[in-house]
């Protein structure tokens, strides 16, 4: 008969791909609302021109908003391409 042997955690919980991640615009001085909504709906899947608008509204009003949540690999891909187009980017988190 086998032995089941669990081996020590090499990293923590929060390391994994799984689970969901949020991707957060946060508000700044040079960024347009144009350039904000046309960007995320350029860059962000199902999101139209009217909810960039809208997106860029809450950004603006409340300093901040999560426009996009699900797994790491494809957060980091929008992350990066939402900074590369000059938003003000918050570290992705954990949902």
């Amino acid at each position: 008969m086998s032995e089941t042997v669990e081996l020590p955690r090499t990293a923590g919980p929060e390391s994994g791909l799984g689970g969901a991640w949020r991707v957060i615009v946060r508000n700044d001085d040079h960024n347009t609302f144009d350039h904000v909504a046309r960007t995320l709906a350029r860059c962000i899947p199902g999101v139209s021109l009217a909810g960039g608008y809208g997106y860029a509204d809450r950004i603006h009003n409340t300093g901040l908003a999560v426009v996009w949540t699900g797994h790491r690999e494809p957060a980091e891909l929008y992350w990066e391409q939402l900074h590369e187009a000059g938003l003000t980017m918050a570290p992705l988190e954990r949902a």
